[in-house]
């Protein structure tokens, strides 16, 4: 693999086609009652319906079907709680290819059992003791697998890029485009191809308050590194933003904006009473600061990506 570093509006459309057969164009949904306890219009990029329900099959299948064939045939590994996982498995399973996840033990039970649906072999670790990038290195290295990063590489950032592409497309008047933190690859590719249709647009990030590693990172200058979180938004429990994808959050977005644990569960059940869909906790962290009035003035039109619908239902219920 000999990856180009630079992530640009060209390499985001390449992976747009790329992965047009196995990605969904998913739709843009409004809702007047949020727009009415928000201030402003808002535009949700509902990736919850994406196929393997989140945006990452977008990433992980723009990198995957980038690989020669020789590559594939010795395997894929890579290390996710779960929507990484499921996109992988759903991507492998799709390219031939033979895929190994690493989740750890405590991850979502719907997440896990619809990783293994795809054919995966499952190995579990404990996220509190246990490096999972190193237990993933390990199993490339003995077994000649292909590590797919989740979030800290050209190819899965310019995937998840697509998600600003279409709503860009769909939506070119928004004044503003948040979208949930881990790694960061979701929010950087997003930048780049908001960025590059839209120069003028606003770009934030928003993170749990007890996830805020990407926050204090911005306020430092510099990547900080966290005790695992233990935030209800499994899919947004990194501890340090990525290397890669933290200069390019650096260079494009405004500010990082901080919820509550009780917001994010306030957010998960607007949509489900009010508009009839599951978003998990994860996916409605952006919605959860634009609900809860973080933006700062100015912000009129706003596109807020939906990140991911899969959360367990015995979960749902506690809310």
């Amino acid at each position: 693999m000999n990856p180009e570093l630079h992530i640009d509006l060209a390499s985001i459309r390449a992976a747009q086609a790329r992965i047009r057969a196995i990605a969904h164009r998913t739709r843009v949904m409004t809702s007047r009652s949020f727009n009415a306890e928000a201030g402003l219009a808002a535009f949700f990029k509902c990736e919850n319906f994406q196929r393997g329900g989140s945006f990452k099959i977008r990433g992980a299948s723009n990198f995957i079907f980038s690989l020669s064939r020789e590559e594939l045939e010795h395997g894929i590994v890579t290390y996710s709680s779960g929507n990484h996982a499921q996109a992988v498995a759903i991507a492998a399973e799709a390219a031939g290819a033979r895929a190994t996840i690493v989740m750890p033990h405590d991850a979502p039970r719907s997440k896990v059992e619809a990783t293994r649906a795809h054919g995966a072999t499952i190995v579990t670790y404990d996220r509190y003791r246990e490096s999972r990038e190193a237990i993933g290195r390990k199993i490339a290295e003995e077994t000649g697998a292909v590590l797919v990063p989740p979030y800290d590489h050209p190819w899965t950032i310019a995937g998840q890029g697509t998600t600003a592409l279409e709503l860009v497309e769909d939506i070119p008047d928004l004044d503003a485009l948040l979208a949930p933190v881990g790694g960061g690859g979701l929010l950087a590719g997003c930048s780049i191809a908001a960025k590059s249709l839209h120069p003028s647009i606003r770009l934030f990030g928003a993170e749990p308050e007890l996830a805020n590693d990407t926050y204090l990172s911005f306020e430092a200058g510099r990547r900080i590194e966290i005790p695992v979180p233990t935030t209800i938004a499994d899919g947004l429990r990194a501890t340090q933003p990525g290397e890669i994808t933290f200069p390019i959050l650096q260079e494009h977005i405004e500010g990082i904006l901080l919820v509550s644990e009780e917001e994010i569960k306030e957010a998960v059940k607007f949509f489900f009473s009010r508009l009839k869909i599951v978003v998990e906790p994860s996916g409605a962290v952006a919605a959860a600061a634009v609900l809860f009035r973080r933006l700062p003035p100015g912000v009129e039109r706003a596109g807020i990506i939906l990140s991911g619908g899969n959360v367990d239902l015995e979960l749902l219920a506690t809310f």
